[in-house]
């Protein structure tokens, strides 16, 4: 997608923003809207045009959903998202004429209605993958209607307006692509080169950085920012470690060892329990999951993350091994948290009594230098 700039002062007025859109007020619509504009780093004034855009029916586009070796994962993800639910994405927002789970019809209908609206569509529509692509012995392992799912992606990719990767296992293989990888599992990108693949990684993906950047492409005609892995920046442009809500803990030394131990009933971080969160780039604290409130994410039940969003580290690193900090290291050195309690008084007076002697000793070398120089200026 070429890029082009945004205009995130245009000149709307609230009478064309569609009302009643999904079964929301204009109210109601609005404040969703500006959500998604705060959550792609843009100004709250863009949530008029990604309202305006999203409520018209001639700006949505026509979505081809394939499905490839995975758990339906993404599917599921989207299913138990609220803002907007799924029925009024599909219906309200985006034209999704293809998806093997989700398609009333079946069998030839179903791949017909697919090529029909491609041919209709072509140049215009968005393709979404979820699931890695089986390459060994030309990908008879994972076929559709009789035919290998590779053929169906490069197809499928060859008149797409814009390529989305939904899933650590579209993104970047995930764990069909784990060693000793029988399949010949691969990325999206990897089977489709030269073209621009939008990564939207997780296992699973949070709903929402997908619905954010379809939402961007719909109402900008661009897609938003992409870091080098070809995520968007607006969900993993930051580390985990940087947001987490158990990172005073982690600065302060205190550390679960063990589940259930006195530390992880606290609350304490976990790092030392294999937590990727210092190697993670995602917005996980910040957005949660599941629309359920505070703490609904895996660090906040206490769970480590093990760095699902990241290719080489999710499925491939050690479930307990430790993470490479990508801050600053943390105070290993420091004594058990219990030790620290009990000479914390010892600590504090025996600090004190150095101190005044350091303090006694300065004061006895001033006087000295003083007398040792009687005809000195005074300071000022």
């Amino acid at each position: 997608m070429r890029e082009q700039r945004i205009d995130l002062a245009p000149d709307h007025d609230l009478s064309r923003v569609p009302d009643g859109v999904g079964g929301l007020s204009r109210r109601e619509f609005l404040r969703y809207c500006t959500g998604v504009a705060l959550t792609l780093g843009l100004a709250p004034v863009a949530g008029l045009r990604i309202a305006e855009a999203a409520g018209n029916p001639a700006r949505r586009p026509s979505v081809i959903w394939l499905h490839g070796q995975e758990c339906t994962g993404p599917t599921e993800t989207l299913l138990r998202a609220e803002h907007p639910r799924l029925e009024r994405l599909i219906l309200d927002m985006i034209s999704l004429d293809y998806h093997e789970t989700l398609a009333a019809a079946a069998g030839h209908q179903v791949e017909a209605a697919k090529h029909a609206a491609m041919e209709a569509n072509a140049g215009k529509y968005l393709l979404v993958v979820e699931g890695s692509v089986p390459t060994k012995d030309g990908g008879i392992y994972c076929k559709i209607a009789n035919k290998p799912v590779l053929q169906h992606v490069q197809e499928a990719a060859e008149h797409a307006a814009a390529i989305v990767a939904f899933g650590s296992c579209a993104a970047w293989g995930g764990v069909q692509s784990a060693g000793p990888n029988p399949t010949g599992a691969k990325g999206i990108k990897d089977i489709l080169p030269g073209k621009t693949v939008v990564n939207i990684p997780g296992c699973p993906p949070n709903p929402y950085n997908f619905l954010a950047t379809v939402l961007h492409y719909v109402t900008f005609g661009t897609l938003p920012a992409l870091d080098e892995g070809n995520r968007p920046k607006f969900a993993y442009g930051r580390l985990i470690h940087e947001n987490c809500e158990r990172r005073p803990h982690f600065d302060a030394g205190r550390f679960a060892l063990e589940f259930g131990d006195e530390g992880h009933r606290q609350g304490w971080c976990l790092y030392k329990l294999g937590c990727k969160g210092p190697m993670t780039y995602a917005n996980c604290p910040s957005i949660l999951f599941n629309d359920l409130g505070a703490g609904t994410w895996p660090i906040g039940i206490g769970h480590p993350c093990f760095g699902c969003v990241e290719q080489g580290v999710g499925f491939t690193r050690g479930v307990f091994q430790l993470s490479d900090v990508l801050t600053h290291a943390p105070p290993n050195a420091f004594p058990p948290i219990a030790d620290r309690q009990e000479h914390s008084s010892a600590t504090v007076g025996a600090a004190a009594l150095i101190g005044g002697a350091v303090g006694v000793a300065l004061g006895a070398a001033a006087m000295a230098a003083k007398k040792a120089k009687p005809d000195a200026e005074p300071s000022p």
